[in-house]
């Protein structure tokens, strides 16, 4: 809520823009979860443990920048504070239930109903798929027209364009942001497109009779459609390889939807939690000396 999210390594930092107009930094180390397992960095391990993560990250960021929003005592304020982490654990839980049940239990039964008169079981499972790519832009839609979500996808845009400023060797200042896409590779709107498609192709595995199993084996390779999916998004952010780009296409016009131009408060906001973890003027000159040995 009016904030921008920023880490870098072992280290994040939020920076918000309180009701007053200026903006606070928070910044906080986080080791991760697991962080002595052996296996944490393993291709396909590695994406599943980052989404957890990003889950708990993304809701911690949530509750730090609320607390701006809310109108509490002292008292209530420390009693929120104990109790945050057991909230964050139950929202997460309904949230991934919620997940489940929208984008996983819906489409696989909307589908079943076409059963009869569809030719083979790929095309209801094509089907299942378009059905799914359809809830979630039709979600997207829908929460795109509150006012507090336009807001974010707003400051949404201010993280795209701080990140693309720096990456292409500009300094990183307010006109210098504006000028910049809102679009990236990297972006977790690409991410979830990417867990679409790999969805699909993964359940055209799935060949058993019970409808009960089927539900339940689409759930099972949730992990590994996650694991996948993060490798194909580290892999479009590396490469220029014509066939990713591709594939990572309908992801970056997803983007369009869930990142706005932001006005020049919220590219300040995004500025400071890039500057908070991260030294972007070493970094700049590093792209730039780069681009003089390609010359």
């Amino acid at each position: 809520m009016e904030g921008v999210m920023m880490r870098n390594k072992d280290v994040y930092a939020v920076a918000v823009r309180r009701p007053d107009h200026e903006i606070v930094v928070e910044k906080r180390e986080f080791r991760g979860i697991l962080p002595h397992f052996a296996a944490r960095d393993l291709i396909f391990v590695r994406g599943v443990i980052s989404l957890v993560e990003s889950l708990m990250l993304g809701m911690s960021a949530l509750t730090f920048s609320a607390s701006f929003f809310e109108e509490e005592g002292e008292e209530e304020k420390r009693q929120d504070e104990r109790s945050e982490k057991a909230e964050m654990g139950l929202i997460l839980c309904l949230s991934v239930v919620l997940a489940l049940a929208v984008f996983v239990a819906l489409p696989f039964f909307a589908s079943q109903l076409f059963r009869k008169v569809l030719a083979s079981e790929t095309a209801v499972i094509l089907l299942e798929g378009l059905i799914r790519i359809g809830i979630f832009i039709g979600y997207i839609l829908l929460i795109s027209r509150m006012e507090d979500i336009k807001r974010v996808f707003m400051y949404h845009g201010a993280e795209h364009k701080c990140i693309n400023c720096v990456e292409h060797g500009l300094d990183l200042t307010v006109e210098n942001v504006k000028k910049s896409s809102r679009e990236h590779k990297r972006c977790g709107t690409s991410f979830l497109f990417f867990v679409i498609l790999v969805t699909i192709v993964a359940t055209m595995f799935i060949r058993v009779d019970s409808g009960l199993l089927k539900l339940t084996l689409r759930i099972a390779i949730v992990p590994v459609v996650a694991g996948v999916s993060f490798e194909l998004i580290r892999l479009a952010g590396r490469t220029d390889n014509a066939l990713v780009g591709l594939l990572g296409k309908p992801g970056l016009w997803l983007q369009r939807l869930t990142t706005k131009e932001p006005d020049e408060e919220m590219i300040a906001v995004g500025i400071a939690s890039v500057e908070a973890v991260f030294d972007w003027k070493e970094f700049v000159a590093k792209v730039r000396e780069k681009e003089k040995d390609d010359i």
